[in-house]
């Protein structure tokens, strides 16, 4: 494959054609920087574990420049950290067996650039040649606007594909705002209880950003636990571990659909829900 930037890189774990690897994928995940994947779409790495019928591979967007750093990481320069960064991502695909990892070397400011159709043409040029059923991306409610941008992207490149060429479902994940906040109607909960100790491992490779300052480790394995004793409130837990999802797939299916309409949508299904709620209870 032809990426428009010249870092850009793509490791098969397994040592399979690249054209072979990305072909037999069935879940993707496209983040904004590296251990994005790891914290938003764990549960498509999970479903795809262990299987020979089903692949999950991973896309980064970005070059990860920029990063908190400290301890044994305090002095690298940028450049150097960049590096890092990129090895520990395709550990990550190692340990979770994924069919491939993506790298492609954007920067931040290139994904925020709307006008930029290097990003769009990357993304869309992967997702025909691997035609995944499911993506996993950001949520249009993150508060990062690299992940908010990532997420723009990929539903413009979805929609300049052929309709056979579009997965059949898009969903936007956690990573910089949980969606407890949706109405149950709208969220969507995936149990990731299964295989704790690979999530765990997963999560462990990103040294450099744990030892950064930053435990995305413990956090978003709280996060999980949280989701799930908290999701219900008159009944048991159905999981020891949720991520909490947002359905974009009508931004796929209706091209007239406004991303910024659609999340607004949902944040006035939540404030009607609590409305509702007071005025019914209140004296």
């Amino acid at each position: 494959m032809k990426f428009k930037n010249e870092g850009s890189e793509v490791y098969i774990a397994d040592g399979l054609a690249v054209s072979e690897a990305l072909s037999r994928t069935t879940h993707m995940g496209i983040s904004a920087h590296q251990d994005d994947i790891e914290i938003m779409a764990y549960h498509g790495i999970v479903e795809c574990f262990g299987k020979s019928d089903q692949w999950f591979s991973g896309v980064v967007v970005t070059n990860g420049a920029g990063s908190p750093r400290d301890d044994v990481y305090a002095e690298y320069t940028d450049d150097e950290m960049q590096k890092i960064r990129k090895v520990e991502q395709k550990k990550a695909a190692f340990v979770g067996e994924y069919g491939s990892q993506v790298l492609l070397d954007y920067t931040s400011s290139a994904v925020k650039d709307g006008k930029n159709r290097d990003v769009v043409e990357d993304i869309k040029q992967l997702l025909n040649a691997a035609r995944p059923k499911v993506v996993y991306t950001h949520n249009l409610a993150d508060k990062h606007d690299t992940h908010v941008s990532t997420a723009l992207r990929i539903i413009q490149a979805i929609r300049e594909l052929p309709a056979e060429a579009r997965p059949e479902t898009l969903y936007g994940c956690e990573v910089w705002r949980d969606l407890d906040w949706m109405t149950d109607e709208d969220k969507v909960g995936f149990d990731v209880s299964a295989h704790e100790s690979l999530a765990v491992a997963l999560l462990g490779v990103f040294d450099s950003q744990i030892c950064g300052g930053k435990r995305y480790d413990l956090a978003t394995m709280g996060r999980r636990r949280a989701h799930a004793t908290y999701f219900a409130s008159h009944g048991v837990d159905a999981a020891a571990l949720l991520n909490f999802g947002m359905d974009m797939t009508p931004l796929i299916k209706d091209e007239t659909l406004d991303p910024l309409e659609f999340v607004q949508n949902k944040i006035k299904r939540f404030a009607e829900e609590v409305e509702k709620r007071i005025a019914g209870l209140k004296g």
